[in-house]
Order: structure tokens, then C-alpha cells, then sequence
């Protein structure tokens, strides 16, 4: 399985003011096996620890931060000696290792011949409580479920990956059936890597979802694990709102439909810890599509959605038929689960913003900003083409570029461009 975070690590490794390397992302993304696989690759050894397994390391570096006696502790360990041009040391589950982030910024200081990534499953939580967090002693990744292209790959489609990547669409839309019936597999599938190798591995539609409810239950335990027990009820409750809340036409996130008569303050906690472990991804609504973006949302309107597409099915229970034949049943619930997905997609490489007239009568699903251009995407669970709120936008603001996303083939058109769902990747 490939990842296309692998050139970054590249670039990381290569790169000559590389420091200690910290890559973020939700449980079970496949952070483990990237670090294991790049080591494998690229270096002569690997020298892994994993802080959550291995209680005996968990207090390597509380009592000082003398690199010397670490890497001759790490020695001791794994058997064998570190060569620092030669090895890449894993720190996974950092955030079990007490001052173990703070023991990048001395490796970053006082050793920085030798190759580090760090990992943590809910290291954006963590990273809060650390009042010693190493700023700028640092790099970062963020990792994320595969995206539509990396599950091409997966399953051997390795030309048509390439075609999308290269957006050749000529070829790309004589295969157009072909890609929405794979990019339907991956709505059920979705991008957790446990669940694509099963599935390119049997093919068996059960034992993926069986894998994805397995993942579900571990999200749910690391609730009562990681997060202050005050706020875990409440971070059930708003996990658990997620699929309602994107089921109505206006998917804007209301307290009130996750407890009656709650207000924001009731949930803002419980939605920064979802957020900040990568569970959850959040769309703010924009005021007025100008740069930056970030200066212009409206704190008190976003939309959530969640990490994974085929983990939203999951949750709503949607048999494989429902999803791989082209049918009527989900109907209004189709909306919800296309712009989960291309969500997710974009995520990978935007900051996710929404717009919205204040009168309500038009919205457009996704704004991202992309250098100096500002972007409105409007998303269409099937082949229907009217696109009257980006219209509106493309009118009012008269932006460069303008794309529809939407089950039909690629065509250009004066004001906007319609892009394939399969294809939203590459925007």
C-alpha cells in the first residue's frame, strides 16, 4: 500500500534544517506502518519504541534530558547500536512518555544529527496539556485516511491513479463509468487502511465493515481513556449527533438537536477534543470570501463531519447494495454522504470553510483557499447540473476560478468547471 505522505517524508529526510518530526492524525490512519515502512526503506535500521506498550520506557526521559543517557537507555532496548546517520528513531504513542515532546526540542538542540518521528494517536489533545511543547523545535505531517486515489492504488488501479493525477481527462472519461462504480466502493470501504488491505486482499464487503464497527468501538474506548471524564458524556453525545446533524438539507451543526435546550457552551469542549484528536472534520462558515479566509469565518457557524466516509456508513448502517447499485433510497441522505466525502478529500490539503448568504438562500458546500485564489465548490450527490448557489457566488464575487463536483464526466463551461466526484482530489 502506498501513501502519497511518503514524498513528504522524503522531502523531511532530505531536507537540511530537518528537525524532530511529529505526524498527527487519528488512531488507526496507518501513522504506525508509514513510520515502520519509510524506516525500512530509506534508512539501515529502525530503532522503534512504542511508549503506550513498553511501560519500562515510559520514564526515559523524566529525569533529564541528557541525550547520551537516552540513546544508550533506547540501546539497551532494541539491542543493537544506533548509528545517527544511519538510523531512524520511532517514537510512537509519544504522549505516554512523560516529557517525551519536550525531549524533541534537546534532540532538536543539542542532537540534531540524529532522525526522529514522533507519533500519538491523540497527540493533539496532549500537545495542549504540555505546558513544555517544544514551538519550533519541531516539523509536522498531518495524516489522514486514504483519499480516493490512494485507494485506486490499492486495489491495482495504478494507471487510472496516475490519469487522475495528471488530470488527463480525455482519458480519464472514457473509463468514467468505471471510476464512479470504484468511487461507489469507496464510499462503503472508505479510506481506514485496515479496512482497504481487507478488502484488496478478499474482497468481502462483511469483513470490512465488520473492521470499520472494530475501529468505531476503539474511537468510543479512547473517549473515557484520554479525555477529562466531566467532558466524556458530552463528547459521546456530539459524536453520536454527527450523522443527524449532517442528514438535514441545512448542514450547519445545532446544540439544540444534540440535547434539547443545550447551548455552545455546553459542547465547545467536547467538539476542540473531537476536533484536536482528528476524529472529526470542522467546515467554518465564511462572512466574506476574502484573504486570508481564516479572518473572515463566523466562529458561531461550522459544520462537522466525520474522519472517514466508510466509518459514516458504518454508523448509519447502510447495507452495500444501498451504495453500489445506483438507486433512489438515499435519496436525501446521498447529499450528506457526497459532501462527506469530498470533505474528506479536500481536508487533505485545504482548510475547509462554507458559504452561506445571510438571508439563507444560497449556500455554497466548500471555499477553500488555494495560494491567492479563492475557490467556491459546489457538490452534487449525482448528475444533476443546476448550480444556482454558485451562481450566486461566481456573480456576486467574481472569482478566477469556480468548480461543481457532481457524478457527471468533466466539462468546462465559461464561468465554472464541472469536476468528477472521482476527481475532486486533484483541485
Amino acid at each position: 500500500m502506498q501513501r502519497d505522505l511518503y514524498q513528504a517524508l522524503l522531502q523531511w529526510k532530505n531536507a537540511s534544517t530537518r528537525k524532530p518530526l511529529i505526524l498527527q492524525g487519528a488512531r488507526q490512519v496507518g501513522k504506525t506502518w508509514l513510520m515502520k515502512e519509510f524506516g525500512k526503506n530509506e534508512f539501515e535500521q529502525v530503532a522503534y519504541l512504542n511508549f503506550e506498550s513498553n511501560a519500562r520506557m515510559q520514564t526515559i526521559f523524566a529525569a533529564d534530558f541528557d541525550i547520551r543517557r537516552i540513546v544508550s537507555i533506547i540501546e539497551i532496548e532494541i539491542n543493537q547500536k544506533i548509528q545517527p546517520d544511519k538510523t531512524l528513531l520511532i517514537f510512537d504513542e509519544i504522549q505516554e512518555a512523560e516529557k517525551g515532546l519536550t525531549a524533541l526540542k534537546y534532540f532538536q538542540e543539542l542532537a540534531p544529527e540524529y532522525s526522529i518521528i514522533a507519533a500519538g494517536s491523540l497527540l493533539g489533545v496532549s500537545m495542549q496539556k504540555n505546558a513544555s511543547f517544544p514551538v519550533g523545535k519541531v516539523d509536522f505531517l498531518r495524516m489522514y485516511p486514504l483519499s480516493f486515489r490512494e485507494f485506486l492504488d490499492a486495489l491495482g488501479q495504478h494507471l487510472q491513479k496516475e490519469h487522475l493525477e495528471a488530470q488527463n481527462w480525455p482519458v480519464v472519461g472514457v473509463f468514467h463509468d468505471k471510476l464512479v462504480e470504484l468511487l461507489r466502493l469507496y464510499y462503503f470501504v472508505g479510506g481506514m487502511p485496515e479496512a482497504v488491505s481487507t478488502y484488496a486482499e478478499l474482497g468481502d464487503l462483511n469483513a470490512v465493515r465488520s473492521i470499520q464497527e472494530k475501529i468505531l468501538i476503539g474511537y468510543e474506548n479512547d473517549f473515557a481513556k484520554h479525555a477529562p471524564n466531566e467532558v466524556v458524556p458530552r463528547i459521546r453525545l456530539v459524536w453520536h449527533a454527527l450523522i443527524s446533524q449532517l442528514a438535514k438539507d441545512n448542514r450547519k451543526f445545532i446544540y439544540g438537536q444534540v440535547k434539547k435546550g443545550s447551548r455552545a457552551k455546553d459542547f465547545e469542549t467536547a467538539i476542540h477534543w473531537l476536533t484536536d484528536a482528528g476524529l472529526v472534520l470542522k467546515a467554518h462558515c465564511i462572512e466574506k470570501p476574502a484573504l486570508p479566509l481564516s479572518a473572515y469565518l463566523n466562529m458561531d457557524a461550522f459544520k462537522l463531519f466525520m474522519l472517514d466516509v466508510g466509518l459514516l456508513n458504518a454508523v448509519a448502517k447502510v447495507e452495500p447494495a444501498v451504495l453500489l447499485e445506483k438507486n433512489n433510497i438515499l435519496t436525501e441522505f446521498k447529499g450528506a454522504m457526497t459532501e462527506q466525502f469530498v470533505a474528506q478529500q479536500l481536508r487533505i490539503r485545504y482548510e475547509l470553510y462554507y458559504w452561506t448568504t445571510s438571508a439563507g438562500n444560497a449556500e455554497v458546500d466548500f471555499v477553500i483557499q488555494r495560494r491567492d485564489d479563492i475557490i467556491p465548490i459546489e457538490v452534487k450527490a449525482e448528475e444533476n447540473l443546476k448550480s444556482k448557489s454558485l451562481s450566486v457566488f461566481v456573480e456576486k464575487f467574481k472569482p478566477r476560478l469556480a468548480y461543481r463536483s457532481s457524478m457527471s464526466a468533466y466539462r468546462e463551461q465559461d464561468w465554472m468547471t464541472n469536476v468528477p466526484l472521482y476527481g475532486v482530489n486533484g483541485l
